[in-house]
This record gives C-alpha cells, structure tokens and sequence, in this order.
C-alpha cells in the first residue's frame, strides 16, 4: 500500500524586479524618516543646551529651587513655572481622564450604547474639539468661563478659604480656569486614542465573559478596561504632554503671576507661558534663562513618558 504525499506549498507568482526595487526603496524610505525624526529631535534638544548653558553654569540645580525673576539683577529662578506647569496639567487629568474614558466607552461600537450614526455623528464633534485653535480656547475661557466659574471660586474662598487650595479668591484669570481648559483641549485626545484601544480588543474576550454571565458593566470594567490599559496610558501620556506644553490658552487665562501659591484660585504661571510672554524681547543672560526653562520643560515631559513606559511594563508583568 502506497502512501502518496500531498503537497500544500503554495507557489507565489515572480515578482518583477521594479517591484522588489520599490518594495527595498519603501523599507529605505522609512528608515530615513525615522532616523530624521530622532535626528530632529537630538538637535532641539542641543541646540537648546548650548543656549543654556550659560545660565545652567551660573544658576546650576539652584535654578530649580529659586523664586526670583529679576531682568535688572539677572536673578532668574523657575519654582513657580514648573509648579503651575505640574499642577495645572494634573488637575487637568484629574478632569479629563474619567471623561475621555467614559465618552470612549459610551462611543464604543462593541456595546451598542446608541444607534450608529448617532455614534459616528458624536465621535466627529469629538474630534472636532481637538481642531479648535488655541487661542480660541483661551478667548472662550475668558469670556465664557471664567464668568461661570467666577461664583463657585467666591464660595470656595468664602467658605473653606482655610484650606490652602482655596486660600484666595478668583479675581479672574488664575489656575483653576486655564486647568479646566486644558482638559477639554485635552479630551479630544483621551477619549479618541481610547476608543480606538478599546476597539482593538478582541471580540473574542467580550463575547467570552458575557458568555460565562457577566453582565455588560462588569465586561467594560475587568475585560475591556484591562484589556486596552496600554492604549490608554498612552492616550493619557500624549494627553499630558499637550497639556505641559500647551501655550496660548494657558497664557491667556493663568494669569502670568510668576509666585508660588498652592490655591488653585490664584494666579498662576507655567514655562510655556513664561517663554511666550517673554522669549521676543529677551536679551543677554535672560534669553539663556529662557533656554534652561525650556531644558527643564524637555526633561519633565521625557520623565513623564519614561514612568509612563515604567507603569504599562509593571502592568503587563502582573498579567
């Protein structure tokens, strides 16, 4: 009895050699834009320190820790810029997150929360959202804003101005309102990268736990959620480098008070306002100031991705 063997090679038509040209010149191609992305970046990153120098070899970490910004001493410091940087972007997240998660998993296709073109029809206003110019936001938040808050920060002072978080009043511009604009011009950002992580997971996951009894919440919240982690630490990371970067708006409603103060009511500064505000008439050792705020800037914004990087490594071995 013979056995016969059969054959399940699946012979590929030749390809011509202009089309294993184009494929080598795409592979290239794409090195080439990669390389010049990290060559871009590096030689920001250089040219910022060189034109820091100065002021890093004078000021050294003491410039860090100090107050003070004074043109006629050259005495610079950049305390308060980076503590309404942090602070700002953080109670910006603080807002944003839960509701770019929530609009994510509300306009999620997988669980049927609204009819589909109703769906589409809201990712787009969305997505419209992160379109908006800057300075538009900044234009809403005094006109439109800051009017409505304005009352809720005189309650807040007027009743728990013994809490060092509301130990002045909002007289106008000041940390809270460019905070609160800064998660909507963040939202966008959230809700959509989130909403695509979500996407991505398997229906075969969802389809799984429903089939063994959860119910459609407890499905979102120890299958879905877990699932696109990542995804949404890394749309929570893009979302927070926006916002420590953010200039125009922030410029417009944090009210360029360059003190420190820990009330969110009070007027308030950040690095990239700082830099807009003065950065055109700069000149001698001030402009080298600038530059070292800049520096700093860089260095939060690559530790924060770095911790970020740290966190979804740490998940993904629990897993």
């Amino acid at each position: 009895m013979s056995s016969e063997t059969v054959s399940t090679e699946v012979k590929l038509p030749r390809r011509s050699g202009l089309a294993q040209a184009l494929d080598k010149g795409f592979v290239w191609l794409t090195r080439i834009f990669g390389i010049g992305v990290a060559v871009i970046l590096i030689s920001m990153v250089i040219k910022v320190g060189i034109d820091a120098f100065p002021a890093m070899s004078k000021y050294g970490l003491g410039f860090l820790v100090s107050s003070d910004w004074d043109v006629t001493r050259d005495a610079y410091g950049v305390l308060p810029q980076v503590y309404g940087t942090l602070v700002s972007s953080f109670i910006a997240l603080l807002i944003a997150v839960p509701i770019g998660v929530g609009v994510a998993t509300f306009l999620s296709e997988e669980f049927d929360f609204l009819p589909k073109k109703i769906q589409e029809i809201l990712v787009f206003l969305v997505e419209l959202l992160a379109a908006i110019p800057s300075v538009v936001y900044g234009l809403w938040g005094i006109f439109v804003l800051i009017p409505i808050i304005k009352p809720v920060g005189d309650f807040l002072f007027a009743n728990f101005k013994w809490f060092p978080l509301f130990s002045t009043p909002l007289s106008g511009t000041g940390m809270l309102p460019a905070a609160m604009v800064l998660a909507i011009m963040i939202l966008p950002t959230i809700a959509s990268i989130s909403r695509e992580a979500m996407i991505a997971v398997p229906a075969d996951l969802r389809q799984a736990s429903i089939g063994l009894g959860a119910t459609r919440w407890e499905t979102i919240i120890q299958v879905l959620l877990p699932a696109s982690f990542s995804g949404i630490v890394g749309a929570v990371m893009l979302a927070l480098g926006r916002a420590m970067g953010e200039t125009m708006a922030v410029t417009m409603l944090i009210g360029n008070a360059s003190q420190l103060s820990f009330s969110i009511l009070a007027p308030s500064n950040s690095i990239a306002a700082k830099l807009a505000n003065e950065f055109a008439e700069a000149d001698g050792l001030q402009i080298s100031a600038l530059m070292y705020a800049a520096f700093v800037l860089f260095g939060l914004t690559l530790l924060v991705n770095i911790l970020a990087e740290l966190l979804i490594l740490r998940v993904q071995r629990i897993k």
